[in-house]
């Protein structure tokens, strides 16, 4: 059984209660693994206090603590270690490109930068002259000063507290600062907790950025004192490696990330024997890769909606639910889930009042978990929280078993001629055809209809031009306005760490290239 999360009535429940209480628990029980170290929860827990000592040493109190670099067991000591000393740590994505960063780092107001795997500067050209930066620390200086540090006690701090702060993936738009708490990042740990419960024996194998709220889910496994084997990156044969290796019984994967997997293990000829269970979310996963990774992997498969401002997941598809889908009730695999305990979810109208049952609408959610604001930006986070309710910029639907329906981003809705075309819907017939393996709509701007529906299609290698193909299986199953009227083949498409499609840049580089949109459609 779990611990109680307090042991005093009224104590408040802090982030790195989750190491020291697994710590207690059992000490020498495997926390971290990273490459070819292994950090035990007494180690791990340890080395936090260390950590925490050096960032109280080098910032004032409420100080924003900004990190960078691919997964390192200092990210993972990090996330615990700077709400630990009463600072905000600020997620830095390496993937970004240097303005980029340097803009989220200036808007921060960061007054530490730590290289979680080298020197930060290489990441982040020009990090000496952001002006809140005071100190920068690469991996070899910080960690000699954990190794010199006295563990200092924790700096007293409320559930309530900002714990950490992740810019959105800007996928419509300038990236926003989600800040979140202790308790939301904790109420998400506990929703997450009980919707998919965590093994007795679990091994998790985690392959996103630790830059991204998809890292909750460590913190979720260490709640449960369970050890997580990190990736430095996504790979396939690493990632069939580490999970031999490390015996892995469950493992969170993008639709991309899946897809290369079972490429690689249909190249290969391998297999995971150990792995029981696969979680998904953040975009769209088209029911034919559901079932190729039920049919080649054998594993339970479980789906989970949410967002940064969420501190994680707040909608959750069951294995069992999948198992109906997959058996013939084909409608739930396009299911998000249900809510999880604590979480009221809305579906309102742009006047904000109550779709009906079936209906399309805004989908608002309300629960612990939802961030406390935007950092540093009271219009954006007056237009996101409302009445109490998070405005998630999703649209979706319920039908009368209470099942939600994500039909897509608000603002990726396409209009055209008056009447209105969710991207997803497209996507996902589009998906269907064997030729195709990936593939994004989006509307682009028509002087007569206002939108055209325009699909950018990255094509299986042995598919040779698709093109009229694709377009007659969509008007063999969709209204006419919602065939798309240009189809172009790229060789990828742009993505940000949880694998979304940036929508975004699709647009500005059609912009930049109108001569593309005279492809056939």
């Amino acid at each position: 059984p779990l611990r109680p999360w307090a042991d005093r009535p009224g104590t408040a429940v802090l982030l790195h209660d989750l190491v020291d209480r697994s710590a207690t628990d059992d000490p020498d029980a495997a926390a971290v693994t990273v490459g070819a170290t292994t950090t035990t929860f007494g180690a791990l827990s340890a080395r936090v206090a260390r950590v925490s000592a050096v960032v109280e040493a080098l910032t004032d109190p409420g100080d924003r603590v900004a990190v960078i670099g691919e997964n390192s067991r200092a990210w993972v000591e990090c996330y615990y270690a700077v709400p630990r000393a009463g600072r905000v740590l600020v997620f830095l994505n390496h993937r970004l490109a240097p303005p980029e960063l340097q803009e989220i780092v200036a808007r921060s107001g960061a007054t530490l930068l730590i290289g979680a795997t080298g020197p930060p500067e290489q990441l982040l050209p020009g990090a000496g002259t952001i002006p809140s930066i005071r100190t920068i620390l690469d991996l070899d200086r910080y960690e000699a000063l954990v190794q010199r540090a006295t563990p200092a006690a924790p700096v007293a701090t409320r559930a309530d507290d900002p714990a950490w702060i992740i810019y959105t993936s800007g996928t419509t738009g300038s990236p926003k600062g989600a800040t979140l708490t202790h308790a939301s990042l904790l109420a998400a740990v506990e929703v997450t907790a009980a919707c998919r419960p965590v093994a007795a024996d679990e091994v998790y194998l985690f392959p996103f950025p630790l830059c991204h709220v998809a890292g909750y889910n460590v913190l979720n496994h260490h709640r449960h004192g369970r050890h997580v084997v990190l990736l430095p990156r996504f790979d396939p044969a690493d990632f069939v490696d580490a999970a031999t290796q490390h015996g892995a019984t469950a493992t969170s994967l993008a639709a991309t990330m899946l897809d290369a997997l079972l490429d690689h293990l249909d190249r290969c000829g391998g297999s995971m024997p150990t792995l029981r269970s696969v979680a998904y979310g953040a975009a769209p996963m088209p029911p034919t890769l559901l079932a190729r990774a039920d049919s080649q992997l054998g594993v339970e498969l479980a789906q989970g909606y949410g967002m940064t401002e969420l501190s994680g997941n707040a909608v959750f598809l069951d294995p069992e639910t999948h198992h109906r889908g997959l058996a013939g009730d084909h409608r739930l695999l396009a299911a998000a889930g249900r809510p999880g305990p604590g979480v009221a979810l809305r579906l309102v109208d742009d006047e904000d009042r109550d779709v009906p049952v079936g209906a399309v609408g805004e989908i608002l959610v309300r629960g612990k978990q939802v961030m406390a604001r935007y950092w540093d930006d009271e219009q954006a986070t007056t237009d996101a929280l409302r009445d109490g309710w998070l405005h998630t910029g999703d649209v979706g639907r319920r039908d009368g078993a209470g099942w939600l329906y994500v039909v897509d981003r608000k603002k990726d809705v396409i209009v055209t001629g008056g009447e209105n075309v969710a991207s997803r819907e497209v996507e996902d017939v589009l998906h269907s055809h064997p030729a195709v393996r990936e593939v994004a709509v989006i509307g682009v701007p028509d002087p007569h209809w206002g939108e055209n529906v325009c699909a950018l299609v990255v094509p299986q290698p042995s598919a040779a031009d698709p093109v009229s193909d694709v377009v007659a299986l969509a008007r063999s199953r969709l209204a006419g306005f919602k065939t798309p009227r240009h189809v172009i083949l790229v060789d990828n498409l742009p993505k940000n760490a949880s694998g979304k499609v940036l929508k975004a840049e699709l647009r500005r580089w059609l912009t930049d290239h109108p001569e593309l949109l005279g492809e056939r459609g």
